[in-house]
Protein backbone atom coordinates (compact mmCIF):
# COMPACT_ATOMS: atom_id res chain seq x y z
CA UNK A 1 0.00 0.00 0.00
CA UNK A 2 3.10 2.32 0.02
CA UNK A 3 3.09 4.95 -2.78
CA UNK A 4 5.51 6.74 -4.85
CA UNK A 5 4.78 9.95 -3.31
CA UNK A 6 5.25 10.02 0.56
CA UNK A 7 6.73 12.75 1.90
CA UNK A 8 7.15 11.76 5.52
CA UNK A 9 8.11 8.78 8.59
CA UNK A 10 7.93 8.26 11.57
CA UNK A 11 9.27 6.08 13.86
CA UNK A 12 8.04 4.66 17.84
CA UNK A 13 11.02 3.59 19.46
CA UNK A 14 8.64 2.60 22.30
CA UNK A 15 6.26 0.50 20.57
CA UNK A 16 8.65 -0.26 17.30
CA UNK A 17 6.48 1.11 14.93
CA UNK A 18 6.76 3.18 12.19
CA UNK A 19 3.65 5.64 10.73
CA UNK A 20 3.77 6.55 7.38
CA UNK A 21 1.54 9.10 5.39
CA UNK A 22 0.07 7.80 2.30
CA UNK A 23 -1.58 10.59 0.21
CA UNK A 24 -3.00 9.07 -2.56
CA UNK A 25 -4.52 6.69 -0.97
CA UNK A 26 -5.72 9.53 2.11
CA UNK A 27 -4.56 7.72 4.91
CA UNK A 28 -1.62 6.38 7.12
CA UNK A 29 -0.04 3.34 7.64
CA UNK A 30 1.14 1.40 10.42
CA UNK A 31 3.66 -0.89 10.20
CA UNK A 32 5.68 -3.37 12.59
CA UNK A 33 9.49 -2.04 13.09
CA UNK A 34 10.44 -5.38 12.34
CA UNK A 35 8.47 -5.54 8.97
CA UNK A 36 10.53 -6.54 5.65
CA UNK A 37 9.10 -7.20 2.25
CA UNK A 38 6.19 -7.25 0.80
CA UNK A 39 3.87 -7.02 4.06
CA UNK A 40 0.74 -5.31 5.27
CA UNK A 41 0.09 -2.74 7.46
CA UNK A 42 -0.84 -4.09 10.73
CA UNK A 43 -3.26 -0.89 10.94
CA UNK A 44 -4.45 1.87 8.75
CA UNK A 45 -6.04 4.99 9.16
CA UNK A 46 -8.47 6.39 6.77
CA UNK A 47 -11.96 6.87 5.86
CA UNK A 48 -14.43 10.17 5.15
CA UNK A 49 -14.39 10.42 9.21
CA UNK A 50 -10.56 10.72 9.36
CA UNK A 51 -10.99 14.40 7.62
CA UNK A 52 -7.61 12.97 5.95
CA UNK A 53 -7.47 14.41 2.30
CA UNK A 54 -3.99 15.20 0.85
CA UNK A 55 -1.42 14.43 3.91
CA UNK A 56 2.25 14.78 3.52
CA UNK A 57 3.27 14.36 6.85
CA UNK A 58 2.86 13.50 10.57
CA UNK A 59 4.65 13.69 13.57
CA UNK A 60 4.07 10.93 16.75
CA UNK A 61 3.97 10.99 20.30
CA UNK A 62 4.73 7.76 21.53
CA UNK A 63 4.78 9.38 25.65
CA UNK A 64 1.08 10.40 24.95
CA UNK A 65 0.20 7.98 22.45
CA UNK A 66 -0.89 10.52 19.93
CA UNK A 67 -0.71 10.89 15.94
CA UNK A 68 -0.82 14.58 14.51
CA UNK A 69 -1.09 15.22 11.15
CA UNK A 70 -1.18 18.31 9.24
CA UNK A 71 -3.69 18.87 6.59
CA UNK A 72 -4.53 22.31 4.68
CA UNK A 73 -5.54 24.44 7.37
CA UNK A 74 -6.48 21.65 10.38
CA UNK A 75 -4.01 20.23 12.34
CA UNK A 76 -5.35 16.50 12.94
CA UNK A 77 -4.90 14.51 15.96
CA UNK A 78 -5.47 10.93 16.64
CA UNK A 79 -5.22 7.77 19.28
CA UNK A 80 -1.79 6.18 18.24
CA UNK A 81 -3.84 2.95 18.65
CA UNK A 82 -6.32 3.74 16.12
CA UNK A 83 -7.38 1.86 13.15
CA UNK A 84 -10.17 2.21 10.27
CA UNK A 85 -12.33 5.20 9.55
CA UNK A 86 -11.84 7.23 12.67
CA UNK A 87 -12.42 11.13 13.69
CA UNK A 88 -9.83 13.10 15.17
CA UNK A 89 -9.74 13.15 18.84
CA UNK A 90 -8.66 16.97 18.55
CA UNK A 91 -8.91 19.51 15.60
CA UNK A 92 -6.69 22.52 15.77
CA UNK A 93 -7.81 25.13 12.88
CA UNK A 94 -8.76 28.90 12.85
CA UNK A 95 -7.35 31.98 12.36
CA UNK A 96 -6.55 32.36 15.79
CA UNK A 97 -4.31 29.69 14.98
CA UNK A 98 -2.42 31.57 12.46
CA UNK A 99 -2.48 28.42 10.33
CA UNK A 100 -3.40 29.15 6.75
CA UNK A 101 -1.23 26.50 5.21
CA UNK A 102 0.08 23.31 7.91
CA UNK A 103 3.26 21.95 6.22
CA UNK A 104 4.54 20.16 9.31
CA UNK A 105 4.74 19.42 12.97
CA UNK A 106 7.18 17.78 15.79
CA UNK A 107 6.14 17.58 19.36
CA UNK A 108 7.88 18.41 22.85
CA UNK A 109 6.69 15.42 25.03
CA UNK A 110 8.67 17.32 27.88
CA UNK A 111 7.20 20.52 27.65
CA UNK A 112 4.02 19.48 26.50
CA UNK A 113 4.71 21.43 23.12
CA UNK A 114 3.68 21.13 19.93
CA UNK A 115 5.52 22.93 17.11
CA UNK A 116 3.50 23.64 13.81
CA UNK A 117 5.23 24.72 10.32
CA UNK A 118 2.93 26.65 8.24
CA UNK A 119 2.02 29.46 5.94
CA UNK A 120 0.56 32.14 8.01
CA UNK A 121 -2.52 33.94 7.27
CA UNK A 122 -2.42 37.20 5.45
CA UNK A 123 0.03 35.17 2.36
CA UNK A 124 -0.62 32.86 -0.21
CA UNK A 125 -1.04 29.44 1.01
CA UNK A 126 0.64 27.50 -1.95
CA UNK A 127 3.91 29.98 -1.25
CA UNK A 128 6.19 27.34 1.10
CA UNK A 129 8.88 30.38 0.87
CA UNK A 130 6.72 32.22 3.75
CA UNK A 131 6.73 30.17 6.86
CA UNK A 132 6.67 30.69 10.76
CA UNK A 133 7.13 28.00 13.65
CA UNK A 134 3.35 28.10 15.56
CA UNK A 135 4.04 26.51 19.16
CA UNK A 136 1.36 25.34 20.83
CA UNK A 137 -0.04 23.85 24.27
CA UNK A 138 0.56 20.20 23.62
CA UNK A 139 -3.42 19.56 23.97
CA UNK A 140 -4.74 22.79 21.85
CA UNK A 141 -7.63 22.75 19.98
CA UNK A 142 -10.15 24.95 18.02
CA UNK A 143 -9.51 28.44 16.90
CA UNK A 144 -7.09 28.35 19.42
CA UNK A 145 -3.88 31.29 19.78
CA UNK A 146 -0.03 29.68 19.47
CA UNK A 147 1.97 30.00 22.85
CA UNK A 148 4.68 32.04 20.60
CA UNK A 149 5.46 31.90 17.23
CA UNK A 150 9.19 32.37 15.07
CA UNK A 151 8.58 34.16 12.06
CA UNK A 152 10.37 35.17 8.65
CA UNK A 153 11.41 31.67 7.87
CA UNK A 154 12.76 31.38 4.15
CA UNK A 155 10.62 28.09 4.49
CA UNK A 156 9.68 25.11 6.17
CA UNK A 157 10.09 21.88 4.40
CA UNK A 158 10.15 19.92 7.56
CA UNK A 159 10.91 20.53 11.88
CA UNK A 160 12.38 18.46 14.32
CA UNK A 161 12.31 18.55 17.99
CA UNK A 162 15.14 17.64 20.20
CA UNK A 163 13.44 17.58 23.75
CA UNK A 164 16.36 16.90 25.86
CA UNK A 165 17.80 20.31 24.64
CA UNK A 166 14.76 22.34 24.00
CA UNK A 167 15.41 22.84 20.14
CA UNK A 168 13.79 22.99 17.05
CA UNK A 169 15.56 22.40 13.71
CA UNK A 170 14.05 23.53 10.55
CA UNK A 171 14.74 22.62 7.04
CA UNK A 172 15.17 25.92 4.61
CA UNK A 173 16.25 26.51 1.14
CA UNK A 174 19.33 24.81 1.60
CA UNK A 175 20.43 24.70 5.47
CA UNK A 176 18.67 23.77 8.49
CA UNK A 177 18.44 26.24 11.51
CA UNK A 178 18.17 25.95 14.94
CA UNK A 179 16.31 27.61 17.33
CA UNK A 180 14.94 27.25 20.94
CA UNK A 181 11.81 26.36 21.79
CA UNK A 182 10.89 29.29 23.88
CA UNK A 183 12.36 31.74 21.20
CA UNK A 184 9.54 34.05 19.59
CA UNK A 185 9.34 36.80 16.77
CA UNK A 186 11.45 37.46 14.20
CA UNK A 187 13.89 35.60 15.86
CA UNK A 188 17.77 34.66 14.33
CA UNK A 189 18.82 30.95 14.35
CA UNK A 190 20.74 30.56 16.81
CA UNK A 191 22.95 27.70 14.63
CA UNK A 192 22.94 26.84 10.91
CA UNK A 193 23.70 23.76 9.10
CA UNK A 194 24.66 24.14 5.53
CA UNK A 195 24.32 27.70 4.06
CA UNK A 196 25.28 29.70 0.92
CA UNK A 197 29.05 27.37 0.88
CA UNK A 198 27.69 24.04 2.02
CA UNK A 199 27.13 20.87 0.97
CA UNK A 200 22.80 20.74 0.99
CA UNK A 201 21.10 22.28 -2.44
CA UNK A 202 17.09 20.71 -1.68
CA UNK A 203 16.84 19.40 1.62
CA UNK A 204 13.80 17.92 2.40
CA UNK A 205 13.73 16.00 6.21
CA UNK A 206 15.84 15.86 9.20
CA UNK A 207 16.19 13.90 12.19
CA UNK A 208 18.11 14.43 15.15
CA UNK A 209 20.50 11.52 16.63
CA UNK A 210 21.27 12.74 20.21
CA UNK A 211 23.20 9.40 21.02
CA UNK A 212 26.01 10.10 18.46
CA UNK A 213 25.38 13.92 18.59
CA UNK A 214 24.32 14.22 14.65
CA UNK A 215 21.72 15.80 12.58
CA UNK A 216 20.75 13.89 9.64
CA UNK A 217 19.42 15.45 6.75
CA UNK A 218 17.92 14.31 3.37
CA UNK A 219 18.68 16.43 0.23
CA UNK A 220 16.10 16.02 -2.78
CA UNK A 221 18.41 17.87 -5.24
CA UNK A 222 21.68 15.31 -4.57
CA UNK A 223 19.53 11.94 -4.08
CA UNK A 224 21.05 11.27 -0.27
CA UNK A 225 21.39 11.57 3.27
CA UNK A 226 24.00 13.86 4.72
CA UNK A 227 25.11 12.88 8.16
CA UNK A 228 26.79 16.35 10.53
CA UNK A 229 28.34 16.06 14.00
CA UNK A 230 27.42 19.24 16.22
CA UNK A 231 28.30 18.05 18.87
CA UNK A 232 28.03 21.21 20.16
CA UNK A 233 25.04 21.42 20.53
CA UNK A 234 24.46 18.17 22.45
CA UNK A 235 26.91 19.90 25.13
CA UNK A 236 24.82 22.39 26.06
CA UNK A 237 21.33 23.31 27.52
CA UNK A 238 18.65 25.75 25.80
CA UNK A 239 20.33 28.72 27.21
CA UNK A 240 23.63 28.46 26.06
CA UNK A 241 23.25 27.76 22.55
CA UNK A 242 24.71 30.80 21.09
CA UNK A 243 24.09 32.73 17.58
CA UNK A 244 25.48 31.56 14.59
Amino acid sequence: MLGRTMHAIAYDAVHDEIFVPQQFGQGILVFDGKASGEIAPKRVIEGPDTQLIALDRLGVDAINNEIYVPEGRKLLVFPRSANGNVKPIRILEGPDTTILAARAVAIDPVRNLIVVGATPYGANAADERTSELAIFDRTASGNTKPLRVITGMASTQNIAVYPESGLIFGVGPSYVSVWRIDDSGNAPARFTIGGPNGKLVDPRGVTVNGKNKTVIISDKYLNAVLTYSVPQLFATTPTDVGRP
